[in-house]
């Protein structure tokens, strides 16, 4: 019985030290190579296997995550062609986050980017060292794996997201000074487009953005996470912030930061306000329709008769 008791203890530490020290992401991936001809798809499992471990099973913070804590996310890549092992695709990376004391999960990052290319041969290590770069692939998946936890990070403390949005520049800047050929440089430069990774991250880390990102901590902490308490309340409090969307895109008219709010929370907003007062949903629907036009029908669904 005694040994049977000290071998109970020491396989309950063992569970707490794995419990204690696991990885932030759980993150699923598919690639999609329905437009590449050849035989040898197999290299697309490999592909998807390496990128999969490499995120799940690397340690991208010193914080400690149980597994119940890991940020669900998802990564897929749409691979349009490969010539001389070089992979040109569109890749979307979606990430959320639960709602304290429900069973619901807001979309806290739907970005696609579609200059994703990168030199890979069957079997290539994915090895992310801070300070080197050592693949574009790597530095494509890390830049993205910060940015999905500094997106979670606002959402639960005000600018709590800071220190992985700097890993993410740390990023753009050691891949800006690579030796890339031009397929693989898309996305990584300043003056190349207005809507890519650079400029993104460049909004996220601009003072003139500090409100919008504490916006992202009150829509989360003390707005959705406070449904549970108090609808009407928290969806006021949601309401009060939907000003500050209008100004960081008036400091900088079609920023991208605002864009990346929108294509995640589009429909969520529109359940959110549909139940709101008379003059919430008015408010609300002339705001949305102001800075993203684009979507004026979805928004649509905020004033319309239930």
């Amino acid at each position: 019985m005694k040994l049977f008791r000290i071998i109970h203890i020491i396989f309950s530490m063992c569970l707490l030290t794995h419990l204690a020290s696991a990885q932030e992401l759980n993150c699923t991936v598919t690639i999609n190579s329905d437009q590449v001809q050849g035989s040898n798809k197999e290299v697309f499992n490999t592909l998807k296997q390496s990128i999969e471990e490499f995120v799940n099973n690397s340690r991208w913070t010193n914080l400690t995550f149980q597994n119940k804590e890991r940020i669900e996310c998802s990564m897929m890549l749409v691979v349009k062609s490969v010539e001389n092992n070089i992979y040109k695709c569109d890749f979307t990376c979606q990430s959320r986050r639960p709602i304290y004391g429900t069973t619901y999960t807001t979309p806290l990052l739907n970005f696609q980017d579609n200059t994703f290319s990168f030199a890979y041969q069957e079997y290539d290590r994915i090895d992310f060292q801070q300070n080197t770069f050592t693949s574009n692939l790597t530095v494509l998946i890390a830049y993205y794996c910060y940015l999905i936890i500094g997106y979670d990070m606002d959402s639960f403390a005000r600018l709590g997201g800071t220190p992985y949005f700097q890993m993410c520049e740390n990023i753009v800047t050691a891949a800006q000074s690579a030796s890339l050929d031009e397929a693989e440089a898309k996305g990584w430069k300043a003056f190349d487009s207005n809507r890519n990774r650079y400029a993104l991250i460049n909004n996220l880390m601009d003072e003139v953005f500090k409100p919008y990102r504490m916006f992202i901590y009150e829509y989360h902490r003390l707005g959705l996470d406070e449904m549970i308490n108090n609808v009407a309340n928290a969806r006021a409090r949601i309401a009060a912030g939907l000003p500050v969307l209008k100004e960081a895109n008036q400091a900088r008219p079609a920023t991208y930061v605002v864009t990346t709010f929108l294509d995640a929370k589009n429909d969520e907003l529109v359940n959110i306000f549909s139940g709101g007062t008379t003059d919430e949903k008015k408010k609300a629907y002339e705001l949305l329709t102001d800075i993203d036009p684009t979507r004026q029908s979805i928004y649509e669904g905020i004033t319309r008769e239930r």
